[in-house]
């Protein structure tokens, strides 16, 4: 049996979704509230983006049956979802000085999912996000299996993509989530 969506809740994303108008256009708070309502399984894995940093609003549509997109937009990589490797392949491989955890693992307990480099460009395109931090982003298997992961950030008004090994981690890398609802 599931419970009404907490209302805190409703209320910060309301607040949100009035104050950055321009990552949702076309798209009115009374429709983005009805799904929230229909949909409370899906509005605790918001409340945990948001508990994480996140800071997650409505980017846009999914489907042809109008799901929302919400994507974490806090201006920085998530606070609470920093200094992981990749995954949990990663992770095991380290022998010394191990991060409290991995990324793709993270976003699976939340509920959630990384963003796709095409997904992450399409955010920044809402605004300027990771102008001091990075973020992990789903990498193609043919890379990870040879060891390497990808994240993205925003340096000198454009947006790079970038390599390391799976394995690494840094206090300014943590991970963007997305979520249909």
């Amino acid at each position: 049996m599931t419970t009404s969506p907490d209302e805190e809740m409703i209320r910060v994303l309301k607040d949100r979704f009035a104050m950055n108008q321009q990552r949702h256009p076309g798209l009115a708070w009374p429709e983005v509230e009805a799904r929230l309502r229909g949909n409370p399984d899906k509005c605790r894995v918001l409340e945990e983006m948001e508990r994480t940093g996140g800071e997650p609003d409505v980017v846009g549509r999914a489907g042809s049956d109008g799901a929302l997109v919400f994507v974490d937009c806090a201006a920085e990589s998530p606070a609470g979802r920093r200094s992981l490797c990749y995954d949990r392949k990663a992770l095991d491989a380290r022998r010394a000085n191990k991060p409290r955890g991995a990324a793709l693992e993270l976003a699976a307990a939340l509920g959630a999912e990384l963003l796709t480099e095409s997904q992450y460009r399409a955010l920044q395109d809402l605004g300027e996000f990771d102008r001091k931090t990075s973020s992990w982003i789903q990498t193609p298997s043919a890379i990870r299996d040879r060891g390497g992961a990808l994240f993205c950030d925003r340096r000198y008004g454009a947006v790079f993509t970038y390599h390391n090994g799976a394995d690494s981690y840094y206090a300014s890398r943590g991970f963007r989530t997305r979520l249909v609802v």
